[in-house]
């Protein structure tokens, strides 16, 4: 596999620039090849300004430690770099997060620790309506051995016709903890503190351009949310699937019970579930 090594973090705006430039000459498909490339960062800094605002966007204690869903943001524009490349199979632009596996070994992180990072793409499947790519992440801290913190998320190029979604087996609602309003301004505002500007969060006109009727909340968003709910400490797993987009403004239910929980619009159609796991 070959490594690319980065002495700091890549800027976004060039990344996402050549990724979109780069996205209408991509055909994606299950059968194509995946870059064996590592995009790795000896040393990522943790900005407090920025991590606090996000801490209050996503309703996480700004205390110093890093939320189980921040190292995401940390290694997002590494993640970027790696599927803006003109190799990577899938287009850049209108890619849909549709789930992500986290697993934390140890106590949280802190606002301090010094961090390398991680990044490489595991494999392509197919998908009802398109192909996806599974990204991994790893997280390494300086003091601690080995790796401290690892996600997988799956990312959905949509292609083709839609056709007809499968009958889903019917849910029995989780007990609703909490009922959250949330503004047209909350892609834009995520945008800002993740880096993840994504068209199909910022504005009803760009997303229409990949087929939303308006624009969605960012699903890590959604995810973080949830997990800021949940009382967990140290070595935890979590997976969180989306499900549904969730369409801004709306206003959504948050159901949670005995390590589970989702969400939830008022017509009661599932956006999002997902499953908390404590160990030790």
């Amino acid at each position: 596999m070959t490594v690319v090594r980065l002495g700091h973090p890549p800027r976004l705006a060039p990344v996402l620039f050549a990724g979109a430039v780069r996205s209408p000459l991509k055909r994606p498909r299950p059968d194509a090849h995946l870059p064996e490339r590592s995009v790795e960062l000896a040393e990522a800094a943790v900005d407090p300004g920025r991590l606090t605002a996000y801490a209050e966007l996503c309703g996480f204690p700004a205390d110093g430690r890093l939320p189980v869903t921040y190292p995401h943001v940390l290694g997002f524009p590494l993640a970027m770099k790696l599927m803006a490349a003109r190799d990577f199979p899938l287009p850049l632009l209108g890619l849909v997060h549709t789930s992500i596996e986290i697993r934390q070994e140890a106590a949280p992180l802190r606002v301090e620790d010094r961090l390398e990072l991680f990044v490489h793409a595991e494999k392509l499947a197919p998908h009802r309506r398109g192909t996806e790519a599974t990204v991994v992440t790893r997280v390494r801290c300086a003091g601690r051995a080995g790796t401290v913190w690892m996600s997988r998320s799956t990312y959905l190029a949509r292609h083709g016709k839609p056709g007809q979604a499968p009958d889903r087996p019917a849910d029995k609602p989780l007990p609703v903890q909490a009922t959250w309003r949330l503004p047209a301004s909350l892609g834009r505002r995520y945008g800002a503190v993740s880096g993840d500007r994504n068209p199909i969060h910022l504005h009803p006109l760009t997303a229409r351009a990949f087929g939303f009727p308006r624009q969605i909340a960012h699903g890590m968003w959604t995810a973080a949310r949830c997990l800021a709910e949940q009382p967990f400490e140290g070595p935890v797993d979590v997976r969180v699937d989306f499900k549904a987009p969730v369409l801004l403004p709306s206003t959504v239910a948050y159901g949670a019970e005995a390590g589970a929980f989702e969400l939830r619009g008022g017509d009661g159609r599932l956006h999002l579930s997902g499953q908390v796991s404590q160990r030790g």
